[in-house]
């Protein structure tokens, strides 16, 4: 297997872990909002919405990220995809549960 390959399949576990966390992470009355598959959807938008972050501020990891402007990001996001049309106060529970389990890889 080649060094793609298998940095793939960590890329694809990883976003299993991620999913799974936030789907324990989201309170009752939302788990039944948001699909397995949307959850992918906003992990690699989250993702692209990072990297641009990192971008705008030359890759300082430093940043202050605004959990309510990124669920604001996401909700435009997935109306602009045709994804559904999502409330930034629902997104909130996945950023939080996206940057929580980043914390918990981290240490």
């Amino acid at each position: 297997m080649s060094t793609f390959e298998e940095d793939l399949l960590l890329d694809a576990e990883d976003d299993r872990k991620t999913v799974e966390y936030i789907r324990n992470y989201l309170p009752q009355e939302l788990k039944e909002k948001f699909t397995e598959d949307d959850l992918y959807y906003f992990i690699d938008v989250l993702g692209e919405y990072y990297v641009d972050l990192l971008d705008k501020h030359n890759g300082d990891e430093d940043i202050d990220i605004d959990v309510e402007e990124v669920a604001k990001h996401l909700a435009g996001q997935a109306k602009k995809d045709k994804m559904g049309d999502f409330a930034p106060e629902d997104l909130r529970w996945v950023v939080d549960g996206e940057l929580e389990y980043g914390e918990t890889i981290d240490n």
